[in-house]
């Protein structure tokens, strides 16, 4: 995988990040419980927990560093094996905001992915909204 690549992997996954975090959507309130991360339904809320929440900016920060984190793992994993990456983001990336209205909009019909891993849940909407064809 070549530079460009994992810089627009990079690219992606903060934009994705900060697009959650700046959600229009009312969002849900965090609780302390959901940073513990056990479900997707927990990643979305914290990525998702509106500005007057008074847990918004450990909630905010918490899903960038989640969410790049589980990205770079990726990207970094595919590349020292070897194997076909599951993401194949378009050059450029999305804007901030079509990948949050996209995720948002995923989410709410995938009701069943919000009970996954967070990982698996965020790279089953990455996956499907970014296929690699080939």
């Amino acid at each position: 995988m070549g530079f460009l690549r994992v810089t627009t992997a990079w690219r992606l996954a903060c934009a994705m990040a900060v697009a959650w975090a700046m959600s229009p959507s009312a969002g849900s309130a965090a609780t302390e419980s959901d940073f513990q991360v056990k479900t997707t339904r927990d990643l979305v809320t914290l990525c998702d927990t509106p500005p007057n929440d008074p847990l918004h900016t450990a909630a905010v920060n918490f899903c960038q560093g989640f969410v790049v984190g589980a990205y770079q793992y990726h990207t970094l994993s595919v590349k020292a094996e070897g194997r076909p990456p599951l993401v194949c983001p378009p050059s450029p990336p999305p804007s901030r905001n079509e990948s949050v209205a996209r995720f948002v909009q995923w989410s709410k019909t995938h009701e069943a992915v919000l009970e996954t891993s967070p990982v698996a849940g965020m790279f089953e909407f990455l996956a499907k909204a970014f296929p690699c064809h080939g």
